[in-house]
């Protein structure tokens, strides 16, 4: 089993900045993608960026690509989320999950391991 714990969220103007953090512990060895989704009020889960960790392959959703951009360190166990040019439709909690293998996929029952969120908060 792997644990996630993200962090990083807060509240940021339109135009700003944000970097979320996930830390994964327990069978990290397991892992071989990793992505982040988001979830606003009213709203299904919604796909954001996932990365292979070997390679380094990414894959990002149309809505946030070329604002966000998603990375990872293996030796401390973390992925990352850098988030540009911030909107206010860019609110939500943003999770980070484990992929099943190792495609790079959007559907989030091709992931588990889902940490308990941080919320990102886009004000205008």
């Amino acid at each position: 089993q792997v644990q996630l714990v993200e962090s990083g969220g807060g509240l940021v103007q339109a135009g700003g900045s944000l970097r979320l953090s996930c830390a994964a512990s327990g069978r990290t060895l397991s892992i071989s993608a990793m992505g982040w989704f988001r979830q606003a009020p009213g709203k299904e889960r919604e796909f954001v960026a996932s990365i292979r960790w070997s390679g380094g392959n990414t894959y990002y959703a149309d809505s946030v690509k070329g604002r966000f951009t998603i990375s990872g360190d293996k030796a401390k166990n973390t992925v990352y989320l850098q988030m540009n040019s911030l909107k206010p439709e860019d609110t939500a909690v943003y999770y980070c999950a484990r992929a099943r293998g190792y495609t790079l996929t959007p559907q989030p029952d091709t992931y588990d391991s889902w940490g308990q969120g941080t919320q990102v908060t886009v004000s205008l």
